[in-house]
């Protein structure tokens, strides 16, 4: 079947701006992030125990407040909704050295967790507000490039800052983050929605299309009801839960979600405890991961988007590669080699891990934003996003469980995940929109084909 593609990798109104803010306040994420309970510690002056369950109950709280984030990007568009939480988060920081008891900083951290609980379905809706088609996949490449090069960033910035003033640094880290969060909302104000073109026009042949067929077969739809009397189709949470496709597309996501939280919660772990090797290593490891992502993420992105994939195989691809990665480390774990042989072979490991990780991240995030309804966009996502969110509740449980009992079969779990989400997106394809699964949609020209000619008194349609 011959196909016409339609391009739509048309740079963004305003993506420069939407670049250097999401890599400011990611340099502010990474400020505080790899320190966290002892930034608080000394932020506010309250114990480690009392930092840690604020943190904890807040987080939760955080998770709670995400669908209705999802229905304020519905309502109000998710550019407002951003500039909304860049403004929150930039106050909560600004706040936090002023909240040294117990209630202020438990008030303080509440309101600047649901921010941060929610930011990522805001920003995901935002891509789908601002680029259309290929330019999805290349604006979710580079954002995620410059998370991660501005987190690191972040790390190297307050090392430098406690190193100049010891603790006392981290008040200055905190006023920090909040000029960074200001001034990447400033720069995100800028951006500009565009309108789905390419959805409207699709929209508008199936609609001539169909019109010109009830035409042709009007006398067998004269019974039929009258519109009015149609039941209206479901609206907001409804919606997405009447979705069994993007519901399986979520469920697919939490599977591979489990791998994603494998770098920062069993690695450690599985190093100190298992291998028995120094904790040095899960710095290198870190090192090499983040440089990569810096570093080459954009250039896979864009070797993956130019090869014309669908967006499911790729992610596929992705999770194939952690599976592989996944393998290699219950290798590793068997056969123990020594200092030199494990070294070289986690780094190897890593290095596959990591390619998974910049093959599906792009794929998945794009295929997501596609596949919600534009209408209701942000409650979909806000679901979506609840996958990655249960994988990081569940992840430090579920690993330690299954690390006590022998140190393979967390990732002897890890490699059946990632093989289940394999195989469901590319089960899941033929159900997607094909808006979700191609970044640019194939339309198939016997569609036009099919059309009925025009009447020859009207003009002929362009």
């Amino acid at each position: 079947m011959s196909t016409v593609k339609v391009s739509a990798g048309a740079r963004v109104a305003g993506e420069r701006p939407l670049l250097v803010g999401v890599g400011l306040s990611a340099i502010g994420i990474g400020m505080y992030v790899p320190f966290s309970l002892v930034f608080f510690h000394h932020v506010t002056g309250l114990s480690f125990t009392l930092v840690g369950l604020v943190m904890t109950v807040t987080g939760v709280a955080g998770l709670a407040f995400m669908p209705l984030a999802g229905a304020a990007v519905d309502r109000f568009g998710a550019k407002k909704v951003n500039l909304v939480l860049y403004g929150i988060r930039a106050l909560g920081f600004a706040l936090y050295p002023l909240a040294g008891s117990l209630p202020a900083f438990a008030a303080v951290a509440l309101v600047t967790a649901l921010a941060d609980r929610s930011f990522a379905v805001v920003q995901q809706s935002l891509i789908g507000e601002v680029a259309r088609g290929a330019a999805r996949d290349r604006l979710q490449a580079s954002l995620r490039a410059l998370q991660n090069a501005g987190m690191g960033a972040g790390a190297l910035l307050v090392s430098g800052v406690l190193a100049v003033w010891g603790t006392g640094g981290f008040t200055y880290t905190a006023w920090g983050n909040a000029l960074a969060f200001a001034l990447a909302g400033l720069l995100v104000s800028r951006v500009r929605p565009v309108r789905d073109t390419a959805a409207t026009a699709a929209t508008a042949t199936a609609t001539a299309t169909a019109t010109a067929l009830a035409t042709a077969t009007a006398p067998a739809l004269a019974t039929a009801p009258a519109a009015g009397s149609a039941k209206r189709p479901p609206a907001g949470y409804r919606m997405v839960l009447r979705d069994r496709p993007f519901l399986g597309l979520t469920a697919a996501n939490f599977l591979t979600a489990l791998g994603y939280s494998a770098l920062s919660v069993l690695f450690p772990l599985y190093l100190s405890t298992w291998l028995t090797a120094p904790d040095s290593l899960t710095g290198a490891a870190f090192t090499v991961n983040t440089a990569l992502c810096a570093g080459v993420g954009v250039l896979v992105a864009g070797r993956v988007r130019r090869s014309g994939a669908r967006r499911t195989r790729s992610a596929a691809l992705g999770a194939l590669l952690f599976a592989a990665a996944f393998v290699g480390q219950i290798v590793l774990g068997t056969l123990r080699p020594g200092q030199t042989g494990t070294l070289v072979a986690l780094l190897a490991i890593v290095v596959v891990y990591t390619l998974g990780e910049l093959v599906h991240s792009p794929s998945g995030g794009a295929l997501s934003v596609s596949a919600a309804p534009e209408a209701v966009r942000g409650r979909y996502l806000a679901t979506y996003q609840l996958s990655y969110s249960l994988a990081s509740a569940l992840a430090p449980s579920l690993f330690t469980a299954l690390l006590a009992v022998d140190g393979r079969l967390p990732w002897a779990v890890l490699t059946v995940t990632a093989l289940g989400a394999a195989l469901a997106l590319v089960r899941l394809e033929r159900h997607l929109p094909a808006e979700a699964v191609y970044a640019e949609p194939p339309v198939p020209a016997a569609v036009a084909a099919a059309a009925p000619a025009p009447r020859p008194s009207a003009p002929a349609a362009v």
